[in-house]
């Protein structure tokens, strides 16, 4: 039998309607004066309390009078105010119980709006503040410190959104948002100079991948498991934690058939196993029968720290990336203006190998789509533009007609040359067939 779904609830309630955005989310008030229609926030997530705290307003909505409902409108304002006082320092924890708060999906996202919020705190230098009385200035005023901090557009980005987010959370304690223009946010264009971007293994590198990973004198921690985790990316264009935490009912040998419901967007995808990454499974399968395909390094992935934060991802991407510097290649690179180092080669680039290699053989890109679960910009990279060969193809063309054309007049002009040197005919014959050769 199937579980009924929560439904957010909506009251009739005098002349107005008590209800809620979501399913136990906070209830507000919404009725309508002199047909216009206004809705307050009844600053709880209790049907009681909510019923409660609508009745105090019936009165004032009910009445007829302006002045009446102008004096209970200031009085309930002033009242409000008292009320909903937040200091700077004490917003966080009011924020942190809110029905209405962010819920990340990780801990490091849940623990990141923390450190934003600190981060902003710090820099107003004001915990006796009310937050009603931060304006947009001083929201304007922390993005542009954020600038000079040398964090990437994203990471910028990010920050302010969270700020925002929390702001937004809090509307009760606000006249309004303070961080609610766009303007605080950068562009993208921004780092259009910044030409380092992420880039996609060669063939002949990913050879040497699978060979340095095969030679005994290479040390790593898990190093066999590590060779199962690379030859999935390799061939299934999947990322890193689909590739580690794989499991073995997810896995069909005799189907030849792997299926991926991927963390990051839950898209479920389908992929036919290749011929050697059908070799390494079968001896994977061996060794670890149940479970984790590559359980020792599925349990190091899973490592957190004492708050719960996922420390493991970090360890195994180390891993990863001793393997890359095996073959010569630095997976990161100093940037200017950025204070981290800007990724160049990673797990991730057997993701754009994929679908570069997939590109160069033709595959159609909705293929290409339904193996990697999603239009992304690596797909579009590779798909959506003519291609880098018929591209060149057409400049050849282009090139190739402009030189075949010189070509033809310089050999023209020689035979012209040659036929009045060695022509023995009178110079009107000579002459007449000149003319022949060049005007023709």
């Amino acid at each position: 039998m199937s579980k009924t779904k929560e439904k957010a609830e909506c009251i009739r309630v005098g002349k107005g309607t008590v209800y809620q955005k979501s399913p136990g989310g906070t209830f507000y008030y919404r009725y309508q004066i002199h047909k216009k229609r206004k809705a307050i926030s009844l600053q709880t997530a209790n049907r009681e309390e909510a019923l409660e705290a609508a009745g105090k307003f019936i009165p004032v909505i009910e009445t007829d009078s302006l002045d009446v409902i102008a004096a209970h409108v200031k009085f309930a304002k002033s009242l409000v105010r008292e009320e909903q006082n937040l200091l700077l320092r004490d917003a966080w924890n009011e924020y942190e119980v809110h029905p209405d708060r962010a819920r990340p999906s990780t801990m490091h996202e849940q623990k990141s709006y923390r450190s934003t919020w600190q981060e902003f705190c710090d820099f107003m230098n004001a915990p006796d503040m009310p937050i009603r009385e931060i304006t947009p200035k001083d929201a304007d005023r922390y993005s542009e410190y954020l600038k000079t901090t040398r964090l990437s557009v994203s990471t910028h980005n990010r920050k302010i959104k969270r700020i925002t987010r929390i702001f937004k959370t809090l509307c009760s304690f606000c006249d309004a948002n303070p961080f609610a223009s766009k303007t605080l946010h950068r562009k993208e264009r921004e780092e259009q100079e910044q030409h380092v971007r992420r880039r996609c293994f060669t063939k002949e590198q990913e050879a040497e991948i699978l060979k340095v990973l095969e030679d005994p004198s290479r040390k790593l921690m898990n190093k066999d498991e590590i060779r199962v985790v690379y030859y999935l990316g390799m061939f299934t264009g999947q990322r890193l934690k689909d590739c580690v935490l794989l499991q073995w009912d997810k896995v069909d040998l005799n189907r030849r058939r792997i299926w991926v419901k991927q963390f990051k967007t839950g898209k479920e995808v389908t992929i036919p196993i290749a011929d050697k990454l059908l070799t390494v499974l079968q001896e994977a399968k061996k060794k670890f029968p149940e479970g984790y395909v590559t359980p020792n390094v599925a349990r190091r992935y899973s490592r957190t720290d004492p708050d719960g934060k996922n420390v493991g991802n970090n360890l195994v991407d180390i891993d990863v990336l001793r393997v890359i510097r095996w073959i010569g290649l630095e997976p990161s690179i100093e940037v200017e203006g950025r204070k981290k180092k800007v990724t160049v080669y990673g797990f991730h680039s057997l993701r754009h190998s994929f679908a570069s290699h997939c590109a160069e053989a033709g595959v159609p890109k909705a293929v290409v789509i339904s193996i990697l679960g999603a239009s992304s910009e690596i797909v579009d990279q590779f798909y959506t533009h003519v291609g880098d060969e018929a591209q060149v193809k057409a400049i050849e063309a282009v090139g190739g007609s402009f030189q075949s054309s010189l070509d033809s007049l310089q050999s023209r002009v020689s035979k012209a040359l040659t036929l009045i040197d060695s022509s023995k005919e009178t110079p009107e014959e000579v002459l007449k067939k000149v003319r022949s050769l060049l005007c023709d």
